[in-house]
């Protein structure tokens, strides 16, 4: 099986490196942890007349329709530029939510718009510590509308559409709510990453529309989510290393690289085995993605676990093989390092994917 990307995704790899590089986005990362307004909406926009924001919206309502693939392929160098862009708020999530169990009308008047870039949308799941738990939820819809508040929730800021995860009469569902609405409050939420402005939601008797009910479709979009989101993690596990080994090269110490030094070497060296141990994972997940292989819910919680362990060493070692450098705010290590933690809770932590990798294995979803 060939886990590599096809010629035509490689050439958009290509064009969004050179997109990114050309707009700095580490820069923009930066400046928005410094303050300075976001720049991420003009980046929507011109994301979106590229057609990246389409890549999973079929053709008649507005999107390319390329694939899975080339989407996996664009957010490895997202997450190697560690682009402040909502890319998985609005299209890993909320656009597949739509496509996958949307109906025609709420199809018409949601995906053209986030194709197209005129919107942005988030997925409001957290409430605190039930992050990652639709059936822990406090926040209730109950008679058309809905009551409570998420936290945090990342791009919640500047979205005009969320999804929202609420329960009603005891059922977990997934409601659209427009952010501009009666009974919408947002309050920005200061966080480690920075990056991406996060959100304290409150809902009080918003109107929503239901998009799905049942735990089962929460799961299938956040495992299809996942695998993207892991390919964000390798791209930012490999700028990681290749920040550090250029490091490693330039930096002397008693007359010598250091990356000459034994200890350096076995850093460096077990951050690239760990990034090829989650591109291989990874690859594998995107592929069981695209095709909706019935390996899909193992691949994508094993994608999401070894690409969530790369990024953490690679960021951490990373920080260490710079030394006192690596400490300080001049240097691009600590973007990195925000970025890690924030993707490492998105969608859940570690225990909630080893859960669902166990599950999986005990269903006999692979062959062992």
């Amino acid at each position: 099986m060939n886990f590599d990307f096809p010629d035509e995704v490689k050439a958009m790899q290509i064009q969004a490196d050179d997109y990114l590089t050309q707009t700095n986005a580490r820069a923009a990362a930066r400046h928005v942890i410094e303050g300075a307004p976001s720049a991420a909406r003009r980046d929507w926009a011109e994301m979106a007349q590229m057609g990246w924001t389409g890549l999973i919206i079929p053709e008649h309502l507005g999107g390319n329709d390329i694939g899975y693939i080339a989407q996996c392929a664009l957010a490895y160098e997202l997450g190697r530029h560690v682009s402040p862009a909502p890319m998985a708020s609005s299209i890993y999530l909320v656009a597949e939510a739509l496509v996958r169990y949307g109906s025609d009308a709420q199809k018409q008047k949601w995906l053209p718009a986030l194709a197209e870039g005129r919107i942005s949308a988030c997925f409001a799941e957290a409430e605190g510590l039930s992050q990652g738990r639709g059936d822990l939820c406090a926040a209730q819809v109950a008679n058309g509308v809905l009551s409570g508040v998420k936290k945090p929730v990342p791009d919640g800021m500047d979205a005009e559409l969320a999804l929202v995860v609420a329960q009603e009469d005891g059922e977990t569902g997934l409601y659209l709510v427009e952010l501009q609405a009666s009974g919408v409050t947002r309050q920005v939420v200061q966080t480690i990453e920075g990056i991406r402005e996060h959100a304290a939601i409150t809902f009080d008797k918003a109107e929503v529309d239901l998009l799905v009910r049942g735990q089962t479709a929460l799961t299938d979009i956040k495992q299809r989510a996942a695998v993207c989101i892991a390919f964000e993690q390798v791209g930012g596990a490999q700028a990681c290393l290749d920040m550090a080994v250029a490091f490693a090269k330039e930096r002397f110490a008693f007359g010598r690289a250091i990356g000459s030094f034994q200890a350096i070497k076995h850093k460096l060296a077990d951050m690239f085995v760990a990034i090829e141990l989650a591109r291989s994972n990874a690859y594998f997940a995107a592929w069981a993605l695209s095709t909706d292989a019935r390996e899909l819910p193992v691949a994508a919680a094993t994608a999401r676990l070894s690409a969530g362990k790369a990024y953490w060493l690679a960021a951490k070692e990373n920080v260490q093989t710079h030394g006192g450098l690596g400490f300080t705010w001049e240097l691009d290590c600590h973007l990195y390092y925000r970025r890690h933690k924030a993707l490492k809770l998105l969608l859940g932590g570690n225990r909630v994917w080893e859960n669902r990798l166990i599950d999986g294995l005990k269903s006999g979803l692979v062959e062992l």
